[in-house]
């Protein structure tokens, strides 16, 4: 499905048929370097001597950031085209991985993710390009490609940490699956260089557009979007606060070490990708989107109930899979519903405007859970993130239709 253009717009040359394959590729390397991260974290805390709010920190301000990079990014990409905001965003984030793996102390270490948050929030810029070449029918499909593409990064990439991690040797034993990182998102900028052509033509240059913050206003006056963007945001909110403390988590009740953790994250990942690719587009044409999203966000919250009860270390690593099949399987649907109730023309602004809020999200959730932690138990942060995506399964699930 392709933009209409003008009359005295140039007419955009078809899509490459690898470029939807290869933006699925830029999705996963991208997820391959956020994922080599997680393994990684809770042992800065060893290294730099930081406490635990100060870990979940680093994935706030990571979060932070990516909620202004989907603001503006997605913007940017109906403006511009979507292609030179893609390749730019990759470039800077590789830079970001080399910034963390040279990090001297906890606070650099900060605010090296929050620069990279920035250049990561490009999500909705390639969820813009598969709406601008890919029919209607199609789209719940293909959306849940990317989120599969994202569970297959969550694999590699914290199976990667784990294993290329030398914690013995410090701050320095971070820097292989960090450089590694780096290097991965310089591959996938090479393939979208190369593959992807340009799905939208550069808007007028009078156009007046508004302003990121003015642009998300806009987007919430609307009452089909408020609801689902606030039901992207109790999710995530719930999710991030999860996965923020899940290695402290590991290694307090079940003493594992990095290896271990990237692990269990690998098995999530594969259940992650096998949701998303397969379950989700097959839940969406049997039940439709709504109902997909209500039975995947509950199974996730009462799986989040189970796990706050400490049970076995087996048990808790298959509820830990379970309650990731339930969140995956939900965000296609979400991202198809948001991507239908957008308004003509600005497909990229309101996704990213969805995705600014699950980045939001994961500022307070990590916040949130850290402190918890510290100063609740190991299990609260659990009972946090289950108390969270109840509502937004109703939300989502039971909200209005259009």
């Amino acid at each position: 499905m392709r933009r209409a253009m003008s009359a005295t717009e140039p007419a955009l040359p078809p899509p490459s048929p690898l470029a939807v394959p290869v933006l699925m590729g830029v999705v996963f390397l991208s997820l391959i370097g956020f994922g080599v991260v997680i393994p990684l974290l809770p042992f800065y805390a060893v290294v730099f001597s930081a406490t635990a709010w100060q870990v979940t920190l680093m994935f706030a301000v990571f979060a932070a950031g990516q909620f202004f990079g989907e603001l503006i990014w997605g913007r940017l990409s109906d403006r511009i085209g979507r292609k030179p905001v893609i390749l730019g965003t990759i470039l800077m984030a590789a830079l970001g991985y080399v910034a963390l793996a040279f990090a001297p102390n906890i606070w650099f270490a900060v605010a090296a993710r929050a620069v990279a948050g920035v250049f990561s929030g490009n999500i909705s810029t390639i969820q813009g390009y598969i709406v601008d070449v890919t029919p209607p029918e199609k789209l719940a499909g293909r959306l849940g490609l990317i989120g599969s593409a994202f569970g297959i990064g969550f694999v590699v990439g914290p199976l990667l940490g784990g294993l290329l991690a030398r914690s013995e040797l410090g701050a320095a034993g971070f820097q292989p699956p960090l450089l590694t990182a780096a290097a991965l998102c310089l591959a996938g900028a090479a393939g979208a260089a190369v593959f992807v052509r340009e799905s939208r033509g550069r808007a007028a240059a009078g156009a007046q557009r508004p302003g990121p913050l003015q642009a998300l206003a806009q987007t919430l006056r609307d009452p089909t979007l408020r609801r689902l963007m606030g039901g992207t945001f109790l999710s995530f909110a719930g999710f991030s606060a999860m996965w923020s403390i899940f290695g402290l988590w590991g290694a307090a009740e079940y003493g594992w070490d990095p290896k271990m953790i990237g692990f269990v994250m690998a098995l999530t990942g594969v259940a992650a990708a096998t949701s998303q690719g397969i379950l989700a587009g097959w839940a969406v044409q049997k039940i439709g989107e709504r109902p997909t999203v209500l039975i995947g966000l509950t199974v996730t919250a009462i799986f989040l109930f189970l796990e706050a009860l400490g049970p076995p270390v087996t048990v808790a690593i298959i509820l830990m899979i379970v309650l990731v099949i339930g969140h995956t399987t939900s965000q296609p649907a979400t991202s198809s519903l948001i991507s239908r109730a957008a308004p003509a023309g600005r497909q990229g602004e309101t996704l990213g405007a969805n995705n600014a809020s699950s980045a939001a999200a994961r500022v307070l959730g990590p916040v949130m859970a850290g402190f918890l932690f510290s100063g609740v138990g190991t299990w609260a942060p659990f009972v946090l993130a289950g108390v969270l995506i109840l509502p937004a399964a109703v939300l989502i699930g039971l909200g209005e239709r259009r």
